[in-house]
Parts: structure tokens; sequence; C-alpha cells
């Protein structure tokens, strides 16, 4: 599907077919969103743009060469949206071009951030100039989107340490949880470094507008990308300390459990003895009355309460 944002006198058109190019003025196309496009489409916008575009491959490559890159007066740029499904986090490029004030991007996927910014400027066509401040608009939007991302898991962290607090359910599922919330909150740092990456190379990009205000709200999604960072940061980190406290806690657990198990085995062993040595088959002390076997058992009742009383004593329980 293509969609082709250009202005028509003060308001901003859409068009959704590749045909109106021939009939759209090149400088009066703002944006070109290409949503899972067909070959036809691609050539067109190609053809459009006098350049070719990335593919799917090309888009998923973690070279920094691949990722931003300048021929001539073109800018091409790639990064990940992530989309949060159930306990995972999907990655899913976006590629960007940018020529002559013209925004391209290209996508696998409806994007919410992209379908807000499009009804905001047919509301608003006066904040879009050109391709610029759309690349501006999506960026800063994408960034609040991963900020909230960043504040559910953050949400989440609080919520296991509480259970923690309480100990209830500390187990070995609770503690995949926790490495589960781990891998989101890697996904969510690697992506927001590697959009701090894509917004510095374009404000260092001798091809990004002398524009004061449009390098000013640059530099302001950049410092909100650093406390992005910052604060996904200390989220791993908390998540780190639970997962030490969570084994910690198994480990004393697993411990108690064994101490218990030695602690029987050691108070039976006295009284083991006295039964091993009355079951020998030769001729035994007090082996001759009818109710030797009560006062054997009466010596190993003793000697198990003398063996858990020095325990007690020593504190070893």
């Amino acid at each position: 599907m293509i969609k082709i944002f250009y202005r028509l006198g003060q308001e901003i058109a859409l068009s959704q077919s590749q045909t109106e190019f021939a009939a759209i003025c090149k400088e009066n196309v703002l944006w070109i969103d290409l949503l899972e496009p067909t070959g036809d489409e691609k050539r067109a916008v190609e053809a459009f743009l006098g350049t070719e575009i990335q593919s799917r491959a090309e888009a998923e490559e973690i070279e920094s060469s691949s990722r931003f890159s300048e021929e001539g007066k073109i800018i091409f740029a790639n990064t990940n949206f992530l989309s949060p499904a159930d306990d995972d986090m999907l990655m899913d490029p976006v590629s960007f071009i940018l020529a002559s004030g013209i925004l391209t991007t290209l996508r696998e996927i409806p994007l919410r951030s992209f379908s807000t910014i499009q009804n905001k400027m047919q509301a608003r066509p006066e904040l879009f100039e050109d391709g610029w401040h759309i690349f501006v608009e999506i960026m800063d939007k994408r960034v609040d989107l991963d900020a909230d991302i960043v504040e559910l898991i953050s949400k989440d962290v609080n919520q296991f340490s509480k259970r923690i607090n309480q100990q209830e359910d500390i187990n070995e599922e609770f503690l995949l949880d926790i490495n589960r919330l781990q891998e989101n909150a890697m996904l969510v740092r690697e992506n927001v470094v590697d959009k701090q990456r894509l917004v510095s190379n374009i404000l260092k990009s001798k091809l990004c507008p002398k524009d004061t205000d449009l390098r000013e709200d640059l530099g302001i999604i950049v410092q909100d990308i650093a406390s992005l960072i910052n604060h996904t940061n200390f989220a791993f980190e908390r998540l780190e300390y639970l997962q030490d406290t969570v084994l910690g806690i198994i480990n004393l657990d697993q411990n108690r459990i064994m101490k218990i198990f030695t602690f029987i085995s050691l108070l039976l062993m006295p009284a083991t003895l006295v039964a091993s040595f009355y079951g020998m088959n030769v001729r035994l002390p007090f082996a001759e009355f009818d109710l030797a076997w009560l006062g054997i058992l009466l010596l190993m009742a003793a000697m198990a309460a003398i063996f858990w009383l020095s325990f007690k004593k020593h504190r070893m329980l």
C-alpha cells in the first residue's frame, strides 16, 4: 500500500495510487509512506525519487553503514520500532529516505505512531512544512511510545519487587519471568540506543537543514533518548538485583530443606545404632526379659532426645 501526502494549497492532500505521481508536482510532495508495497509501487517511487529503495534484508543489517548512509543529496536511515506482544517485544524495521525535503518511509506492519501523525497532518497542515518536519514528528512520537514501554517495564519491576518482599511464589517460574523482563529491557535499550545514533548522525549531517527550530527539536529528541537510556539502565540494574535476591532466597530454601534432612538423619543415627546392636544374632544383655524391647525403645528415644538437646544448645538447628 502506498500513501502520498502532498501540499494542495493550504491543505495536505492524500493519494493512494502510484499513478498520481505524474499529476503531482515534486516540490509539493511531503511524505511517501510505503506499507508492504508491491513491486510496481516500489519501482514508481524509485523512479520518482531517482534512487533505489533498500530491501528489508538491507534494512535489518546492523552495520553502521547500513543503519545510516548518504548518497549525494539523499539520506538513508534504518531503525527498528518496538511493538509489545504479550510478554515479548517485537522489533520491526523501518527505513527512512530523505531526499530534497521529501520523506519516504518503508515498513512491513501498521504502526500507531504513523497513523497518529497522518491524521495530525491533515488536521494541522501548517505544522508540516516538508518531509524533515514529518521525520522529526515521527521520531518524537516514537520516543514517547518507547518511554511508555520503559514505564511499563518499571511497573513490572515494582510488582516483582513487591512479590519478593511478600515472599509469594518465589520459585523457578518467577525467576524465568524476571529473565524474560530482562530480555525485554535489553531490547528496549538496544532499540533506544539505535535511535540515538540515528538522530545524532542526522544532526551531524551536512544535508540536515540549517533551520534552528528543526535542529533544536532534534537536539531535544537526543536528550529525551539519553534520559530513556538512563531509565532503562536503572530498570535493568534493578532486575539484576531482583534476580540475585530470588536466587539467594531459592538457595536459602534449598539449604533449609537439606538442613532438615541432614538433622533428621543425625537424630536417628543413635537410635539406628542401638537397633543395629540389638539386631545381632548373638546373646545380648537384657534380651531374656519380656519387656526388654520397651527398654530398648526408651533408650533409643532418650539418645535421640539428648542429641536434639545438644543441637539446640549449640544453636545448630
